[in-house]
């Protein structure tokens, strides 16, 4: 009986966390193990990528390239606003996130970038473009997926969807 170890069309339970810049950022440690489809994109590519052939129990310490991860910086993700354009309860300080709306009506996040006398830079870029993941994982369960899950493309917890 050959150990069981991660392959596309297994569902993964993994622990991680992660660091970007040495600071916490986020990690499933006091809650439930994340739970993903291998090999459908359900993860970051270049955390998904690396996760292959590793065992249950086994542990590994992952360092994602931005390109692998949430991409680089967008260029054309800045966007100039006339300050008299925010609402005044707004605080106009670097770094604060706001949730405005594209042309569609679809909510956007994005965070203040630089503050001028006349304008607002806004970020719209993810708050991890751009930066390398420093992931610590450990592999704590895998079963095969489902006939139902493999069609749909991600795990079913407890006949919901997520």
């Amino acid at each position: 009986m050959s150990e069981i170890t991660v392959q596309d069309g297994q569902v993964v339970s993994m622990e991680y966390t992660l660091h970007v810049d040495g600071e916490l950022i986020d990690t499933s440690v006091g809650h439930e193990p994340l739970e993903f489809l291998q090999g459908e994109g359900n993860i970051i590519p270049g955390l998904e990528e690396e996760l292959y052939g590793m065992g249950i129990g086994e542990s590994r310490n992952i360092i994602v390239a931005a390109e692998d991860g949430y991409g680089v910086l967008d260029p054309d993700a800045f966007f100039d606003v006339p300050r008299d354009q925010f609402p005044a309860e707004i605080p106009l300080e670097i770094g604060v996130e706001l949730q405005v709306q594209d042309e569609d009506g679809q909510p956007m996040m994005a965070r203040i970038e630089r503050v001028d006398d006349d304008n607002v830079r806004l970020d719209f870029n993810h708050p991890l473009a751009g930066k390398e993941l420093v992931f610590d994982v450990k592999i704590v369960a895998l079963r095969e997926a489902t006939d139902e899950e493999l069609e749909h493309g991600h795990v079913h917890a407890d006949g919901h969807h997520h």
